[in-house]
Formats: structure tokens, sequence, C-alpha cells
């Protein structure tokens, strides 16, 4: 088994936006090469009625650079850079109050005290019960990924619906969304609103029961939409799940979250820009009170509840609109927020 950045797929593309993950990239000194990597054009959006019909199409201006997107391998490894990762040990369980710090306890079974741990660790979060009960809950919408590899040359047709950027098709409770990846690389999200069990009697291991299942529940969708599933590889179970719109906790001397881990959120573009920018102000708030570590915490704490509840309650209302028994309130939203 790997225990390497290349240990699991890094999945599909990232847009960053100018003042959160760009941001942050300039506070570490790395604009310069998100810029040279990061495509413009795939801030480009084209929504499709489900028969097929063009509704909007959205096409970034020349220069615009308020959102481009980013492999999310590609932002990976330009930010692990040369850190000294410790691939491979896993973390089980975060004690503070512990003689001499707060006690990790790794999964190999070993354990080492520290003056500051950070829980970055995602919405499954190992750190997160050191802070607060709370658990993440399930919205009611999941989503199936797959991928198209080689658009542009296996699939031209596709790769022309598809355009420099994304295509999203709103129907009644479900969507079908592709995104443009670097290198005739494509995403494909089928989401839909179903009980967790949904599954209970498909193999999700099975491509082609899964297949035939998404079909028929976006049958009678446009043939050159219903493309992005038939010609699709595996499939990745991904319900959604979110934690509380304004989750905080009483502070833990030692502890802190940053990210999902702090403030799970529906995947709408604010999550991996807010935990980069949170991670970078992290960093300055310690740098400039080094001697008054605990209130450097606070004061980044509070910080991060009041954006990240912002954030929050923007996207679980947006998954609202976009995953709804009404199509046309997810055009109205992208009306709201795409340039006219």
């Amino acid at each position: 088994m790997r225990s390497n950045s290349s240990a699991r797929p890094p999945g599909g593309t990232l847009d960053l936006h100018e003042g959160l993950g760009q941001l942050a990239l300039d506070k570490a000194g790395l604009l310069a090469e998100f810029q040279e990597l990061s495509r413009p054009e795939g801030q480009a959006m084209r929504i499709l009625d489900t028969d097929g019909t063009i509704l909007r199409d959205w096409q970034p201006r020349p220069g615009d650079r308020a959102h481009p997107e980013i492999d999310r391998g590609q932002l990976r490894d330009m930010l692990l850079g040369p850190l000294d990762v410790q691939w491979g040990r896993g973390v089980t369980q975060v004690v503070p109050g512990a003689r001499g710090g707060v006690l990790v306890q790794f999964a190999d079974g070993r354990q080492e005290t520290f003056d500051l741990v950070v829980g970055a660790d995602g919405a499954w979060s190992r750190t997160r019960p050191a802070l607060s009960p709370v658990t993440r809950h399930y919205t009611g919408v999941t989503y199936l990924e797959t991928s198209l590899d080689d658009v542009d040359t296996r699939h031209p047709d596709l790769a022309r619906l598809i355009g420099d950027g994304s295509v999203a098709v709103y129907g009644v409770n479900r969507a079908l969304v592709a995104q443009r990846n670097s290198s005739g690389h494509v995403k494909v999200y089928a989401q839909f609103r179903a009980p967790l069990d949904w599954h209970t009697n498909l193999d999700l291991a099975d491509a082609e029961a899964v297949r035939s299942s998404l079909l028929a529940l976006f049958d009678g969708w446009a043939a050159p939409v219903l493309d992005l599933l038939r010609h699709g590889t595996a499939f990745v179970h991904r319900p959604l799940y979110v934690l509380p719109v304004s989750h905080t906790w009483t502070h833990v001397p030692g502890v802190t979250l940053l990210g999902d881990a702090a403030h799970l959120m529906p995947p709408l573009g604010a999550g991996a820009n807010l935990a980069m920018l949170e991670g970078a102000e992290l960093a300055e708030s310690i740098a400039t009170g080094p001697e008054d570590l605990d209130g450097a915490i606070r004061a980044f704490e509070e910080q991060m509840w009041a954006r990240a509840s912002r954030w929050a309650k923007i996207t679980t209302a947006g998954l609202e609109r976009l995953v709804s028994p009404d199509p046309a309130r997810a055009l109205a939203l992208f009306d709201q927020v795409q340039p006219s």
C-alpha cells in the first residue's frame, strides 16, 4: 500500500478566489507559480435544459482572474513543495491536557506530545472530538462521480458540449455537472436527493449496474447529456455531509481546527479556499504573537468562526437551490452570481 502523496486520487479541479485561496498563495509566495498552472478559461460556465437547449453560456472576460481553476493534484504538489510530510501515520485520537502538551495517538501504536495540534484533517477529522461533540450530518444530497479521459480526442462531441470550463444541467431534485480538468480529463457528477441508504440493493462497485441505475434516474434527458454517464469509467459514491452552519467550540489550549474539520459545508467553491486562507492566517497569528500562543489561537478561532459561518449559510442555501424540486431556482442562482 502506498504511503505518499499519490496514495489516493486527488480529486477534481478547484477554483481559487482572489480574496481567499489566491490571497493565501500570495502570503506564501506561491501566487506566480499558481498563475502559471491555473486555467482562467476554466471559469467558463454553460447551463443546459434537460432537452439539451443552452440556457446560459458565460465566458470569462480577458484578464479575468477572479477564480481560475487548478487541478487539485497540481495545487497539492505546489503547496507541499519541500515540506517533510510523514505519510502513512494515521491519527486515532488527540488528547488535550496531557503532561508536556497535547497527546496524539497514532494508528501504528506510537504516541507523541505537541505544543499545538492543528486539525486540518477534513470531514472525518480525528482531531475534532478533542474540541467538539458535534458530528457531521447527511444533507439529503448524494453525488456519484465518474471521469472521462482524453475527452478532446476520444469524445469530441462531449468536449464541445463541456467547453473550456463546466457544463451543468438541472432537473427536478437532480443535476448533472461536468467539469474540465487539465490534459483532457473531465469529472462528471450526478447529483440527486435520496435517503442515505438509497443504494441498499445496488452494488456500488459494479460500474455497469451503477450506470444503468443513473440512466434510469435521468431517463428522458437529452442523449448528449446522458453520454456523460454512458462514457464514464468507475463511479465513486459521495454522499454530502455538513457540520452545523455556525459550528464553534469552547477553546481548548493547544488544539484547534481549520478547513472542513472546523466547518464542513456543501462543496460549492468555498471549502478549500477557506482552509488555505485559514492556514495562512493561523501561521501569521502565531508568528506575530509567539509569546502568547494561546491568545494567538483564540484570536484566530474567532476570526475563522465569523467568516466560515457566513460561507456556510451561503453554500447551504446554494445547495438547496441547485438540487431542488424547481430547476428554475438553480438558474436564478447563477444569474445572481455570474457577471451580466
